[in-house]
């Protein structure tokens, strides 16, 4: 069995327009691929606005007595690069995706920013052949064997406001985040972020936005005053 027919009999569809989804796992990398333009950023884009609708449905119904403050958390800590890896990486899409040699040796399999990209892409290449209902269905089954006993601590933990609360309570200060560092071409950027504590470096971490990275940040910050708590 090869992998794309894996991959799709882990998603229960096979595509009947088979150069559809090679266009949705083809990253821009692939010049040979790409003679007509033919990369998964359309589909991309297509496929990011359909799962914003399906994940705010999933989550309306599957939590009714939430308000509409708490949906919109649980539905970011859903709809993100991190998030949808995560899905990527469940159902293998990895395996399969269509790079340049230089991605390929530059671990492109493993980022998070290709393997989000191309699920968002692969359910927009879904819902043009089979419709919402075909990727509601595929979406709603992944997200219940990803997230079995879904609720709101398991999904989402907002590390800069639990830093900030702990810090004014043992130190009497606020985090102070510093940016230190901005590389890679517009499409690929990345930040480097500083946290600091009473002028005291606590942590450093990269992401893909100034605020992932903050967030990174404030999760080592977090996790090493708690221990250092834990320790006392």
């Amino acid at each position: 069995m090869d992998s794309i027919t894996r991959f799709q009999n882990n998603i229960n569809y096979h595509f009947k327009n088979k150069q559809l989804l090679i266009e949705a796992l083809t990253h821009r990398s692939a010049k040979k691929y790409n003679a007509n333009k033919h990369n998964n950023e359309r589909l991309e884009f297509l496929g990011d606005a359909v799962l914003d609708l399906i994940i705010g449905e999933y989550l309306f119904c599957k939590f009714p007595q939430h308000n509409e403050g708490k949906l919109s958390k649980m539905r970011s800590s859903l709809v993100n690069e991190e998030s949808f890896a995560k899905i990527a990486r469940n159902i293998h899409i990895g395996d399969i995706l269509i790079l340049s040699q230089s991605e390929e040796q530059n671990n492109g399999r493993n980022k998070n920013s290709l393997l989000s990209d191309a699920f968002e892409a692969i359910m927009g290449a879904l819902y043009l052949e089979a419709g919402i209902e075909k990727v509601k269905e595929i979406i709603y089954k992944l997200l219940d064997t990803l997230y079995p006993n879904m609720n709101m601590d398991n999904l989402f933990m907002d590390y800069k406001t639990a830093l900030q609360e702990i810090t004014q309570a043992r130190f009497g200060s606020i985090p102070v985040y510093k940016l230190i560092d901005e590389k890679g071409p517009d499409h690929d950027k990345k930040f480097a972020m500083q946290i600091l504590i009473e002028d005291i470096i606590y942590a450093t971490a990269i992401g893909n936005s100034k605020k992932n990275a903050q967030q990174s940040c404030a999760k080592i910050a977090y996790l090493k005053i708690t221990k250092q708590e834990d320790n006392q």
